[in-house]
């Protein structure tokens, strides 16, 4: 049996390969290919079973085996070093387990997913998510949540939403998540920016700023921040919460990977005044299927209908379906299980790339130390742009950010960049860290034996 189930696999995979097997493919049945190979129903049925944990095919009861995806030559992928890409990892994502929610709750809602929704979200959904949100200290209740279709829609609302206190400015770190970035430019808000590094900011700069500013809300990103990896601790967050208070700001926390968070005594923002000063905003696209696009975001209750008119001229409601479906996941334990997995590889991932960075990279440079999440910052020798690592690493195939699409125009550094350990191959992490150092020697090399009578020459 072992030999005839390898030899059906390397069959299908070889089609796969060729393209004469393409995404929605149906496979040959199982009595078909047990006759063609002179084997039992049961090798057949094995030889699928692996190629399903492989995410290649997936199965359709009283119906079949279909392909799930284009076969990716593996060639291709061992010779990629990707830091770029900000997705999770494509080799953790629970595709099947997923598919089997999908359907069930097609079977379970029938229309109700197929008409227009609840516009605050599904109920019962937000009753999971109340119940998910316990184990990241946040402590709501489904009238306070609703569900938007990704966190950028959200952000993308309350910058462009007038505020109970009745002021108009934003604040964020620098720097910050580019995507925020482009929607207070589209919005042409007036913002201000705080600078943050791995040492956290000066609150004392965040008093003045939240004294004389006229500020709505401050937009901040407690954990793994995105691009630096940064990560407040709790004394810091209770003080920012304090002083927004103190000043009558808002704040708008992202907390996209909180649950990756290896600090059981880590708290949100949100913990540390849960009645209404912090709007709270959680993501399931990083740690689980980005196109989902499903997020919630608890809200001050006297800001519910506000927002909820402003989502109502967006999109009217999220995807009914996805709903169904990530209700289904979070009620029946998958979600724990998944995240479980999830957080072991990311941690495991990051201590690899800080270990290499350590050993690797020269002195003149500096990388920030998170414990966890997707993003690790470098900080270049003052000669040394992002441009120009990025433009050598990409000849080599290796694909890191260029972090300068992080901060407003008055705060860009064009020494920093990004690298996100969530689909790098663990196995080549020290080697693209390697070609990285190569880059930076080379070029800071080149950088300092320029002067003025040999520029021209150059």
């Amino acid at each position: 049996m072992s030999s005839k189930y390898i030899k059906i696999m390397k069959e299908i995979k070889l089609r796969l390969e060729e393209g004469s097997l393409i995404a929605g493919s149906k496979l040959p049945s199982v009595r078909q290919l047990s006759e063609d190979f002179s084997c039992s129903k049961n090798t057949v049925i094995k030889a699928y079973d692996e190629l399903e944990k492989e995410h290649l095919i997936y199965s359709v009861p009283k119906s079949g085996y279909y392909v799930v995806n284009e076969f990716q030559n593996a060639t291709n992928e061992h010779e990629t070093i990707d830091f770029l890409s900000a997705g999770p990892d494509k080799n953790v994502m629970p595709y099947l387990e997923f598919q089997h929610c999908m359907n069930q709750a097609i079977e379970q809602y029938k229309e109700e997913l197929f008409t227009y929704s609840d516009q605050q979200g599904s109920y019962s959904l937000r009753v999971q998510i109340v119940k998910y949100l316990q184990d990241l200290q946040v402590f709501t209740q489904p009238e306070r949540l609703v569900v938007v279709s990704g966190s950028q829609q959200a952000l993308n609302l309350l910058v462009s939403m007038s505020f109970p206190n009745g002021k108009n400015n934003i604040l964020i770190e620098q720097p910050t998540y580019f995507g925020f970035i482009e929607s207070i430019t589209l919005h042409q808000a007036t913002t201000f920016g705080i600078e943050l590094s791995m040492e956290g900011i000066d609150l004392e700069r965040l008093e003045y700023i939240f004294r004389n500013n006229g500020i709505k809300f401050f937009y901040i990103i407690p954990r793994f921040h995105n691009p630096l990896g940064h990560c407040y601790t709790n004394s810091e967050k209770k003080k920012i919460v304090e002083l927004a208070e103190k000043y009558d700001v808002y704040i708008v926390e992202d907390d996209f990977l909180g649950d990756l968070d290896p600090n059981a005594k880590s708290d949100p923002l949100f913990s540390f005044n849960p009645s209404g000063r912090v709007i709270y905003i959680k993501s399931f696209s990083k740690i689980f299927l980005p196109g989902l696009r499903i997020a919630t975001v608890v809200l001050p209750p006297l800001m519910n209908n506000r927002f909820l008119r402003y989502k109502f001229s967006s999109d009217f409601n999220s995807p009914a379906l996805s709903q169904g479906a990530l209700e289904i996941y979070l009620k029946s334990g998958m979600f724990n299980s998944h995240l479980k997995k999830v957080k072991e590889i990311y941690r495991t991932k990051m201590q690899l790339l800080q270990e290499a960075c350590e050993s690797l990279l020269p002195a003149n440079t500096h990388f920030s130390q998170p414990s966890s999440g997707f993003y690790l910052s470098i900080s270049l020798p003052e000669k040394v742009t992002a441009k120009q690592i990025v433009h050598m690493l990409n000849e080599q195939h290796v694909y890191v950010d260029d972090a300068s699409r992080f901060f407003l125009p008055e705060y860009k550094k064009e020494n920093l960049i990004r690298l996100s350990i969530s689909q790098v191959n663990k196995s080549k992490i020290k080697l693209g860290v390697e070609r990285l150092a190569h880059c930076i020697t080379l070029i800071d090399s080149r950088k300092k034996h320029i002067t003025p009578n040999n520029f021209l020459h150059l």
